[in-house]
């Protein structure tokens, strides 16, 4: 019987890290930080202030499906961070051998770009929110999945989500 992976998505500020690693440690889970799985060529394009293509991001897409198939192989669920911006994506992570779920924080442009702002040390520019908000395809109710506002304290999501996903 397939592992579940918990897939943390959602534009970047939206507490992708924070809520992961929150669920992670609630469910005894190992963690991936899906920036962890970014060619250097990926970073500094971000860093740069440039967008990345799908083409861009296909590797690392590809390597996180791998890691949570490697996870689900030693029998281990997992939770990993990932935007996971379009379908497409998450079809990819749906690849896993895992049952891959997905978390999507999602939340206004506003109490994102605040977070951003106040942030320090990470590659992604506020300059590219823009471009992510414009490539976010959200969860389609088809989708395995739950969609949880930001606006809550990320201890009240992560209870909103483990609620939700037991249903």
């Amino acid at each position: 019987m397939a592992t579940t992976c918990l897939v943390v998505m959602g534009v970047a500020g939206s507490g992708k890290s924070t809520v992961a690693r929150l669920l992670a440690d609630r469910l005894g889970l190992p963690m991936a930080e899906a920036d962890e799985f970014h060619p250097a060529a990926n970073i500094a394009k971000m860093s740069a202030g440039v967008p990345l293509t799908d083409a861009d991001r296909e590797p690392w897409l590809r390597a996180l499906r791998d890691w949570i198939s490697e996870h689900d192989a030693a029998g281990r669920g997992s939770v990993v961070t990932c935007s996971a911006l379009k379908r497409s994506y998450r079809d990819l992570l749906r690849e896993a051998s895992a049952r891959v779920r997905f978390v999507h924080l999602s939340g206004t442009r506003e109490v994102i770009a605040a977070r951003m702002a106040s942030r320090s040390g990470h590659f992604m520019p506020p300059s590219l929110l823009d471009s992510q908000f414009a490539a976010l395809e959200p969860l389609g109710d088809d989708e395995d999945g739950i969609t949880v506002d930001v606006a809550a304290s990320p201890s009240r999501i992560v209870e909103t989500v483990c609620e939700g996903l037991d249903r």
